[in-house]
């Protein structure tokens, strides 16, 4: 395993048009981190870079220590799992994962040792003379896991390696891929657009937006205290409540609704900010508790889930989402008085987007 490190890495397909603007990043050796962030935001263009596949236009992306900028993938010692698995469909599992290895000449017998501990890391160990098209997406993904294991590689790069795979198979495959670098305790660099995958897997995430990095943190500190309005709203499920207010003598005003700021917030505004107010679902109770201010509110709509029910209430001049017992029933019109925690409430600027703290 190894630390990467990318030193004001930049991006221009076409001389003019840059699409990775100066990202800095360091990570540690045998961290976990993933590039998250919507379609077209340059996520998979950085792990391309980083392995080799795509050319840098400017800045440094160092590999244990080597600049590696001028190296082929070859030279890189690294090992790519990608989407669509790149299995070869007429060789056997066995073939597919000890393939690169041929290639290097290594000796038959560290091939098969190789190939045999992986498989048996990845419980794929009994099917090793199937073809991929035996397989189910799941199993075809364990082998193309198993092919990057056994390069033994300082680095692996994941690029979306779960999004052709059903909702069931993500969750089951997730887990795999957290044990995976457990046992392992490798250097892990992984890309998705699903925040859901980021925030269970990863040691630390960078939020990507339009080729620019938002924020570059633990997932306790991208959930808990997001750098900006893109990055609050993109992790959470449902994502934090973010609504335009009016901030007056020290109160956050939604409409007819208005309630204190938090202390820490209140000298952060100054006359000239246009202010959004942010909150997430699970800051919103029913009880009443210490911290919390009280509001009143209308019930909008309700959405079983089973374990819990997310319901919407009008407060004031917006709408916020609110996570609630599933035992709630309230039809909608019913009018309520609702809790916001106050040590949970976010102020963003509206204009920069910036979070004010």
């Amino acid at each position: 395993m190894a630390s990467v490190e990318l030193k004001q890495v930049t991006k221009s397909y076409d001389g003019k048009t840059t699409v990775i603007h100066g990202i800095d990043l360091q990570i540690q050796h045998g961290e976990f981190v993933v590039f998250v962030g919507p379609s077209g935001c340059g996520k998979s263009t950085l792990l391309r870079m980083i392995a080799g596949l795509e050319t840098i236009t400017g800045g440094d992306v160092v590999i244990d220590g080597k600049r590696v900028n001028d190296e082929p993938p070859r030279n890189r010692d690294i090992a790519m799992v990608f989407q669509d698995y790149a299995l070869y469909p007429h060789k056997n599992l066995y073939d597919n994962m000890a393939f690169g290895l041929r290639l290097r000449k290594t000796p038959e017998a560290e091939i098969n040792t190789r190939v045999m501990d992986a498989a048996r890391l990845l419980r794929i160990d009994h099917m090793l003379e199937r073809k991929p098209a035996a397989l189910s997406g799941g199993q075809r993904q364990r082998v193309a896991i198993g092919r990057a294991i056994v390069r033994q590689p300082k680095v692996f790069l994941f690029d979306e390696p779960l999004s052709n795979l059903d909702a069931q198979l993500r969750g089951e495959m997730r887990v795999e891929i957290k044990k995976l670098h457990q046992r392992l305790g490798a250097t892990i660099i992984y890309v998705t657009h699903d925040q859901v995958e980021a925030m269970t897997l990863a040691d630390r995430i960078v939020v990507l937006q339009s080729g620019h990095k938002m924020q570059y943190a633990s997932p306790h500190d991208i959930y808990n205290t997001p750098s900006a309005l893109f990055v609050a709203g993109f992790t959470g499920s449902p994502a934090m409540n973010l609504v335009p207010c009016a901030f007056e003598a020290s109160q956050i005003v939604l409409g007819s609704v208005r309630f204190d700021a938090p202390a820490n917030l209140i000298d952060k505004v100054s006359g000239t900010n246009t202010v959004s107010f942010g909150i997430r679902p699970e800051n919103i109770s029913l009880v009443p508790t210490p911290g919390c201010v009280q509001v009143a509110a209308s019930v909008v709509l309700t959405e079983p889930l089973g374990s819990e029910t997310l319901v919407t209430f009008a407060v004031g001049s917006c709408e916020l989402v609110a996570r609630c017992p599933a035992s709630f029933h309230e039809a909608p019109g019913t009018a309520m008085t609702v809790n916001l925690a106050q040590r949970h409430m976010h102020l963003f600027d509206a204009t920069t987007g910036a979070a004010l703290r």
